[in-house]
């Protein structure tokens, strides 16, 4: 993986709860736990009809170098959007990682 291709910037971020109010109900909230470098492979649209109705998903695969503890429940920042990771695909031996994700949210 050459530095000059990780030409975007994205953040990893995991999920929290807040402290509880009072009510003693505790809020979701999310943090960021990285922010790196990565390099944009693949960028889809797919418009389908569903129980929804018409709806777009885009979908990217983002590279990047290998950062421990990353999973699915976490979520990735990139450009101003929030995007669900579907997949994690680790490259060589622990050398970086492929994340393919979905855009959450309109």
């Amino acid at each position: 993986m050459r530095a000059g291709n990780l030409d975007r910037v994205i953040q990893i971020q995991a999920i929290a709860m807040t402290a509880p109010d009072l009510y003693g109900a505790a809020a979701p909230t999310w943090t960021t736990i990285a922010t790196m470098r990565a390099q944009l492979l693949q960028h889809a649209t797919d418009d389908k009809e569903g129980a929804r109705g018409h709806t777009t998903d885009i979908v990217r695969t983002f590279r990047i170098r290998w950062l421990d503890g990353v999973s699915l429940e976490n979520r990735v920042t990139y450009d101003g959007r929030q995007y669900q990771i579907v997949s994690i695909k680790e490259l060589g031996r622990r050398r970086g990682l492929d994340l393919t994700v979905e855009k959450v949210g309109p």
